[in-house]
């Protein structure tokens, strides 16, 4: 059969055969290099395996429970008016930080500064009354007492024979009227004092309700929003004016698991636990310090969580009430526990497990019990000692028994470059191949170039091979 191509092209048979060659080469290369995880074969033929270690260390780690929580503030006072009457001002702006005492609003206090003078009168009237029983009693006590010795000695006369019972007994009844007279004026001396009490009892609630008329904050805190403006007449306890909240010092409410509430009880016990609080969108703004000063009588059944309550001086107000925030109540600090980095720690069917790096290079994998994660480190509980080295980076490569090598990079770019540095060079032979290759076969090689010095030998081998049908 003719040859159907020209010189220096490469026959298409023998550039399908190169093909295949190289996807053979691929394949075989793949399984070499022991990228499918957990086969066994993994360490021989590929080389050694780059990988990134650390160190597992030991440190004082703090248990902490940490959750998402709300700020609430201190205390919250609803302002209402406590009498009826034209709003005339208002002293402070929306949103104004306000002390305690400070006055807020001006309610009409004329209609209730009449009703004080009236009462005051009425006390006026009464002690005048009083003053009338007092003088009413001097004077009948003045005639009791003369009826009185009237009657004696008539009463001696008619012993005597002198005067006649009829006058006796006259006598005896004046002064038992005059008698009965001061007795009379004692309780009207009592009656005048009993009102002279409850006028200045109205009095006072006048004076009272005239106070209503200036509202004055009964706290620190900052202003909400104004509901009614000066100028509307409002009704007592009616409408709210406007809300208080105080802000310093101020509560971080959160929610814990049921589960932690046995440690909770236990170091709370010991002394006061610590409370951080970080805004919840902010990685780098700076924690709130407090304390944990509550703690619900009751777990939420829907929920199976239990609220807490820490108390924080927010002395430059950087909690705001309702801010959602990320709350860390500290339990304890564990004295010298295992920590390494969390990417050092896999998951499989069997639970948590490391690949451990023996003296000889090779690796093995460890079942470990992981505790609480510590910022970027994962606290071992046991299964691993201090001083063992485990693989952070490229633990997907590894079998059990695999040989490593230690990249100098760590992760990312560098890791990638140590990876790059650790891989075999090319063979002496394969850059003729791959040039001659290129120039035997420009339009079919193309493939060929990109699998190195194995893709240029078959694209020279095509090129001698004998013409295909």
């Amino acid at each position: 059969m003719p040859n159907c191509v020209e010189r220096g092209s490469v026959p298409i048979h023998a550039g399908i055969a190169g093909a295949l060659l190289c996807a053979l080469v691929a394949c075989s290369g793949t399984g070499s290099n022991g990228s499918a995880p957990g086969a066994k074969g993994g360490k021989k033929g590929g080389g050694d395996v780059p990988v990134t270690v650390a160190v597992a260390a030991t440190k004082n780690v703090p248990v902490e429970v940490q959750v998402i929580g709300h700020v609430e503030a201190y205390a919250t006072i609803s302002v209402k008016a406590q009498v009826t009457g034209e709003l005339m001002n208002a002293h402070f702006q929306e949103g104004d930080y306000v002390k305690k005492n400070d006055l807020l609003f001006n309610i009409d206090p004329r209609p209730l500064q009449a009703a004080l003078n009236q009462a005051i009168a009425n006390v006026a009237h009464d002690q005048a009354a009083l003053g009338q029983a007092q003088a009413n009693l001097a004077r009948d006590t003045a005639q009791a007492q003369y009826a009185d010795a009237s009657a004696s000695r008539y009463a001696q006369l008619y012993q005597e024979k002198v005067v006649s019972r009829d006058q006796t007994e006259q006598f005896r009844t004046t002064a038992a009227a005059a008698n009965q007279a001061v007795e009379a004026d004692k309780a009207a001396i009592e009656s005048a004092k009993a009102a002279i009490g409850a006028s200045q009892a109205a009095v006072d609630n006048a004076r009272v309700q005239l106070s209503y008329t200036e509202i004055k904050s009964p706290l620190d805190g900052r202003l909400g929003s104004f509901t009614v403006k000066p100028g509307n007449v409002v009704m007592a306890n009616s409408v709210e004016l406007c809300t208080i909240n105080q802000i310093e010092p101020i509560y971080v409410t959160f929610g814990v698991p049921e589960s932690q509430l046995p440690a909770i009880k236990q170091y709370m016990a010991l002394g006061k636990l610590p409370v951080r609080a970080a805004p919840q969108d902010d990685n780098n703004a700076p924690s709130e310090n407090g304390t944990l000063t509550f703690v619900d009588n009751s777990v939420d059944m829907t929920t199976g969580t239990i609220t807490l309550k820490g108390t924080f001086p927010n002395t430059d107000r950087r909690l705001w009430p309702g801010q959602y925030v990320r709350a860390t109540l500290r339990l304890t600090t564990q004295p010298n526990a295992t920590t390494v980095p969390n990417e050092a720690v896999m998951t499989g069917q069997n639970g948590s497990y490391v690949y451990v790096v023996k003296a000889d290079r090779s690796v093995d994998t460890r079942n470990v019990v992981a505790g609480a994660r510590v910022g970027q480190d994962m606290v071992i509980q046991s299964g691993l000692q201090p001083g063992e080295t485990v693989v952070t980076e490229g633990q997907l490569r590894l079998a059990p028994g695999s040989h490593v090598v230690v990249r100098q990079g760590g992760g990312g770019t560098g890791g990638r470059r140590a990876a790059a540095d650790q891989a075999p060079a090319a063979t002496p032979e394969a850059a003729p191949a791959v040039a001659a290759g290129e120039k035997a076969a420009p339009a079919a090689s193309g493939e060929h170039k990109g699998r190195g010095g194995r893709g240029g030998r078959g694209g020279k081998e095509g090129r001698k091979g004998p013409p295909q049908d």
